[in-house]
C-alpha cells in the first residue's frame, strides 16, 4: 500500500481511497475505494441492470457511451452493514467539485462549469466535438437507466463526468423508487435528473431550439423504446443477462 497516497473521503460513510503498488512496474498503482456501511450488493445488482440495457442498445446499434465502473461485495463489518470495494474511474470528477473548482461556493449556480470542464480537458474544436457527443449520448443513456429504474439521491456529488465527456452515476442506495423523505414529503421532485449545467453542455443557454438537444431527446426516445420493448416481451438477453 502506498500510504501518503492513501486518504478518507467526505461522503456520509467516508469511504477510503487506497493505493496499491501494482506487482507490474511498468502498470501505474491500483486505486480502489472501500466503503464500510453501504449494502453493496444493491449497487451490484443496479449497475448489473444498467450493463443489460446497455447491451440491448448495442445490439439494435445504439451506442449509448456508458462505462458503468465495478463494484464487489467483500462482506458486513462488526455491525452488520455491508462492506466492499468500488473500482476508482481516473480522470473523472464529479459535478460538485467541478463547480466548485471554476467557481468556489458558487458554482452550483453557474450554466457553463461542466461546459468549462471539457473545453479545458479537450483543447480544439474536434476534441471538443467528440467530448460533447460522448457526453450527450451518455446522459441520454443514464437519464433513460436512472427513470426506468427508479434511482433516486442523485445530488451532484452521485454524478460524476470524465474528461473525455462521458457522464455517468454512482452510489445506488436508493432505488426501484425507495426514495428519501423529510417530514413524510418525497425529496425526489424530478423522475430523472438533467441540470441547467448539462443542458448548456448539450445545447447551451437556449438549448431547446439546437440541433444537438434533439438528438439527446431523439436518443432517451429510442433508447426507452428499446427497453420497454424488450422488458415486455420477455426478451432472454434481459432475462439470461
Amino acid at each position: 500500500m502506498i500510504v501518503e497516497k492513501c486518504r478518507y473521503m467526505s461522503s456520509k460513510m467516508v469511504p477510503l481511497w487506497l493505493v496499491f503498488k501494482n506487482a507490474d512496474e511498468n502498470a501505474p498503482p491500483i486505486k480502489i475505494i472501500f466503503k464500510s456501511g453501504d449494502d453493496l450488493r444493491q449497487d451490484i445488482l443496479t449497475l448489473q441492470l444498467i450493463r443489460i440495457m446497455d447491451k440491448l442498445w448495442l445490439r439494435e446499434g445504439l451506442n449509448m457511451k456508458l462505462r458503468p465502473y465495478k463494484v464487489v461485495a467483500t462482506g458486513v463489518n462488526e455491525h452488520g452493514d455491508g462492506v466492499g470495494m468500488l473500482e476508482v474511474v481516473c480522470d473523472s470528477d464529479t459535478t460538485s467539485r467541478i463547480q466548485v473548482n471554476y467557481y468556489g461556493p458558487m458554482g452550483a449556480l453557474k450554466l457553463d462549469p461542466i461546459t468549462l470542464f471539457l473545453q479545458e480537458n479537450n483543447p480544439g474544436e474536434p476534441r471538443y466535438e467528440k467530448a460533447k457527443e460522448n457526453f450527450i449520448a451518455s446522459c441520454a443513456g443514464y437519464c433513460v437507466a436512472t427513470f426506468v429504474l427508479g434511482i433516486g439521491d442523485r445530488h451532484n456529488d452521485n454524478i460524476m463526468v470524465t474528461e473525455d465527456g462521458h457522464l455517468f452515476h454512482i452510489d445506488f442506495g436508493h432505488f426501484l423508487g425507495n426514495f428519501k423523505t423529510k417530514f413524510g414529503i418525497k425529496r425526489e421532485r424530478a423522475a430523472f435528473v438533467l441540470t441547467p449545467q448539462m443542458a448548456h453542455v448539450i445545447g447551451g443557454r437556449n438549448y431547446k431550439s439546437t440541433n444537438s438537444f434533439k438528438k439527446f431527446k431523439n436518443l432517451c426516445t429510442a433508447a426507452f423504446n428499446i427497453a420497454e420493448e424488450c422488458c415486455s416481451f420477455g426478451d432472454p438477453l434481459y432475462f439470461n443477462g
